[in-house]
């Protein structure tokens, strides 16, 4: 359960012109959660016909609804006692890593395959057609230590619960798996919670046709 549920506005912090804003506008309240969800974009037929992508560049690229964003996650972690925030290859770096520095946490990413330099332990996962590996450097977590693990979107939920098992075998405690979006039909959630994970997500998008990237 989030810490708040109603996030007043200031426009004065956020750069907008006061000239032309009344006193109610720079003081409006709404609600953060579906004020970010209005903000995400909707693509039909992408990157194929008949599927719909979940877009969120227009979060992050207005100021106002990328700090609305970040708020969030701040609120509900900032007294879970945390160590450190994981993200996840490529978009859990963006809010992992402004979340972590907002939290006074250290970052540590999740890649792909072959993208770290130092030595690192791995985790295959199944695909719809083939595997899928993701790595973590192994110095990046100390045991005992408590790991916020976050992305972008969960959808089937193989990168999370990859990422999550990483993790644990590296001594973890993997406080949480949280992402802006969960687009439940697909059933990622569910198969994170089933590895005895807590979800949270920001927001949701019930639909069968939603697009997916592999292992998301």
């Amino acid at each position: 359960m989030l810490l708040f549920q109603m996030l007043p506005l200031r426009t004065e912090f956020i750069g907008k012109d006061l000239e032309n804003t009344t006193l109610s506008d720079s003081t409006a309240y709404i609600d953060p959660t579906q004020y970010v969800r209005d903000t995400i974009r909707t693509v039909p037929d992408w990157p194929k016909p008949g599927v719909i992508f979940r877009d969120i560049t227009p979060v992050l690229q207005d100021p106002r609804a990328f700090r609305v964003l970040v708020d969030i996650f701040v609120y509900r972690y900032m007294r879970q006692k945390l160590d450190l925030v994981a993200g996840i290859d490529a978009r859990g770096f963006i809010l992992g890593a402004v979340l972590a520095y907002e939290l006074n946490l250290g970052f540590v990413p999740v890649r792909k395959k072959g993208k770290l330099p130092f030595q690192t332990v791995a985790e295959e996962y199944s695909l719809e057609y083939g595997n899928a590996v993701v790595e973590m450097h192994t110095d990046a977590v100390k045991p005992g230590q408590r790991v916020l693990l976050i992305d972008d979107l969960i959808a089937t939920g193989g990168t999370m619960v990859a990422a999550s098992k990483l993790l644990q075998r590296l001594g973890a405690n993997v406080v949480e798996a949280a992402a802006i979006i969960d687009l439940p039909d697909l059933g990622g959630s569910k198969a994170v919670r089933e590895e005895g994970l807590n979800v949270y997500t920001v927001c949701s998008f019930a639909s069968v046709h939603d697009s997916i990237e592999p292992g998301e």
